[in-house]
């Protein structure tokens, strides 16, 4: 797993116009057969914690999870890890609105856009969803985040909007919290309830 992580940072440092010989080296000592590439870390956060609910050690079996800083990388990234670049297959997890910048990536990588799974908001929405609102408002109680909660719902701005809908940008208000909830959305899933996206993207791995 750490040296997993080492390559995870070259592979970072590479993507930000760095040398890309520590990547292309640990790559082959770690036997990296597939890159899954996520716009941000929030999203490595949850799709970690599914696998260890699940038992699988990613790193084990060659896939590495690449947070990209935001879905307008993911041709960067493609170039890089792809067919062009190291060799890898590439699948991921993106949000419906950032879907025509993976398609763009993947069509000129030349890996099918199959193996991109898509959410309909964002990973966060889905998880909230599957869950249902009443039982995340429980986490972000047993969080300690009742009080901020509670004053986002007072600000006018919020007023009327779904309760899925006010969650989730309650989510993003504050550096940091989408990561951490990012993780306790999905270890409070049942099994059953993993959402569509990201239960079809461990399938495919």
């Amino acid at each position: 797993m750490v040296e997993m992580r080492a390559f995870q940072d070259a592979v970072g440092v590479w993507a930000s116009g760095g040398p890309g010989g520590a990547a292309e080296e640990l790559a082959g000592r770690l036997a990296v057969r597939t890159a899954v590439l996520l716009e941000g870390l929030s999203d490595l956060a949850a799709v970690e914690a599914l696998a260890e609910r699940r038992g699988r050690d990613l790193a084990a079996e060659g896939v590495c999870v690449v947070a990209m800083g935001g879905a307008m990388s993911v041709g960067r990234y493609a170039d890089l890890l792809g067919p062009c670049g190291l060799g890898l297959r590439l699948t991921g997890l993106c949000d419906e609105r950032e879907r025509p910048f993976f398609d763009r990536a993947l069509d000129r990588a030349g890996t099918p856009r199959r193996d991109v799974f898509v959410c309909a908001a964002d990973l966060e929405d889905e998880l909230i969803r599957a869950l249902g609102t009443a039982t995340v408002e429980e986490i972000v109680a047993a969080e300690g985040d009742l009080r901020p909660w509670q004053t986002f719902l007072h600000q006018p701005a919020h007023h009327g909007s779904p309760r899925h809908r006010q969650l989730r940008r309650f989510l993003g208000t504050k550096k940091g919290r989408k990561i951490r909830y990012g993780r306790l959305l999905v270890e409070a899933l049942a099994p059953e309830r993993v959402p569509a996206p990201l239960d079809e993207l461990f399938g495919s791995l």
